[in-house]
């Protein structure tokens, strides 16, 4: 039997949001208890709590868990070799989402039967140790520090956002619609409720930040589907949700399995933190089969989003041609548009590479414990970087897709200017009923009409 009492620091300054426990276990090479191949040890495991140094334990859960030993012994097996330590992978031991208590008990027994074949075979066992992987005090005083500014942040500017499209005389347009979805999405993942798990052991935190993750997933994914079809899209196909179906449903659809791959773990984890879907060969498969098949249809999403970005650019390289027969102060106006809308789009693209690397790293790194090879370490400078780029460009969409105030008083005259310029009317923004957000928008919608 093996018991470990594990204080918790960082409740002295913030709590720690979640943390996971990985088994290591020393064996010693014995000529007569050699460790057989496939052998499995089975684990008697209690977690208790207290949160001070005299009162009684408070078991949070008990379980009888079985891990697959991966155990190599590098020099020969011989009677000259005995009491050499097997070289053993790291085993998954224990997760919870929550640690809200000062002081947290671990009991590990591994019971014998040899009638039953329970923890026979699996050589002598001189130690063992536990890995803690947890968010530091220094992180966590950054990341509490980012959501609760950003949190206000971008809901001021979500609300100031859609009060100038109700402004407007005509309804939001689909590109207006997605911006705000976006922007709530953002939003919803900004709020700091890890502040509540200061007072509250809420031990589906993991569960309930993977859930907020996957909804900004799906729509940050959605939203530059949209946001380049709606510039390529004539004024007959555009602000029609169900032209992208064919887009958004496999985006939808993968989200919807990384929702259920999680609930597979996290959700047992609940009660039961001693679970892991990659204690068995089957569940281990099942789980790398699922990260290899993600990071490939990632990697596919991107390259069509540069493909589609393409697209936008030779479109918009085609509206050029108009620009000559124009006045210089209008064609220098309109140049400068384009180019600062081509610069927007490959800021797009920038950030849409960024996550999916972010995407595919965060799922290798999540792994690796598990599956050995070659680890992938996440840096927190990597982690908030994301983060706060995330922000920044749902930011910079609201704010520059947000309609200008200078136009709400213009609209009549630029009506009856119109009507002595034929270049006004083919090229001047009115804000009317079939209009779009930006200058650029309403361009590339022309063809169509023309």
């Amino acid at each position: 039997m093996a018991g470990a009492i594990i204080e918790n620091m960082s409740t002295k300054k913030l709590v720690i949001v979640g943390v996971t426990l990985l088994l290591f276990q020393v064996l010693a090479f014995m000529v007569g208890g050699l460790i057989e191949d496939g052998a499995l040890v089975t684990l008697d495991v209690k977690l208790a709590y207290r949160d001070d140094t005299i009162s009684e334990w408070t078991e949070m859960a008990h379980s009888f868990e079985q891990r697959k030993l991966s155990c190599n012994f590098t020099t020969a097996k011989s009677y000259e070799n005995e009491g050499r330590y097997y070289e053993c992978d790291l085993l998954p031991f224990m997760e919870i989402g929550s640690v809200a208590h000062k002081y947290y008990l671990l009991n590990i027994r591994l019971p014998v039967n040899e009638r039953k074949k329970i923890n026979v075979g699996i050589g002598e066992i001189k130690d063992i140790r536990l890995v803690s992987i947890h968010q530091n005090g220094g992180f966590t005083k950054v990341w509490f520090a980012m959501k609760t500014f950003l949190t206000p942040s971008i809901l001021i500017i979500m609300i100031w956002y859609w009060r100038r499209i109700t402004l407007m005389s005509r309804p939001p347009v689909l590109l207006e619609k997605v911006i705000l979805a976006l922007g709530i999405s953002m939003t919803f993942i900004n709020i700091p409720v890890e502040w509540f798990s200061i007072g509250f052991n809420w031990t589906w935190m993991l569960l309930f930040g993977d859930i907020r993750q996957g909804i900004f997933y799906s729509m940050l994914l959605s939203f530059w589907i949209i946001f380049c079809g709606e510039h390529l899209m004539d004024q007959t196909e555009r602000n029609r949700f169900s032209v992208y179906w064919k887009q958004v449903g496999p985006i939808v659809f993968g989200s919807f399995c990384l929702f259920i791959f999680d609930m597979c773990e996290r959700g047992v984890q609940l009660t039961n933190p001693f679970y892991s879907i990659w204690a068995s060969d089957v569940g281990t498969e099942l789980a790398m089969a699922f990260i290899i098949v993600a990071g490939i249809c990632a990697c596919l999403y991107f390259f069509f989003l540069c493909f589609m970005v393409f697209q936008v650019f030779r479109n918009i390289s085609g509206k050029r041609t108009s620009l000559p027969a124009m006045s210089k102060a209008r064609r220098l106006h309109y140049e400068g548009l384009i180019f600062r809308f081509k610069f927007l789009m490959l800021v797009t693209l920038a950030c849409a590479a960024m996550t999916v690397i972010f995407f595919i790293i965060s799922q290798v790194n999540e792994g690796h414990w598990h599956w050995g090879g070659h680890t992938v370490q996440v840096g927190s400078a990597f982690f908030t970087g994301i983060y706060g780029m995330w922000n920044l460009y749902v930011f910079a969409i609201m704010f520059l897709y947000a309609p200008s105030h200078k136009r709400y008083g213009d609209e009549q005259a630029s009506g009856d200017a119109a009507a002595n310029s034929g270049e006004d009317i083919q090229l001047t923004t009115t804000i009317t009923h079939v209009d779009g957000p930006t200058e650029i928008y309403k361009m590339t919608g022309k063809e169509a009409q023309e």
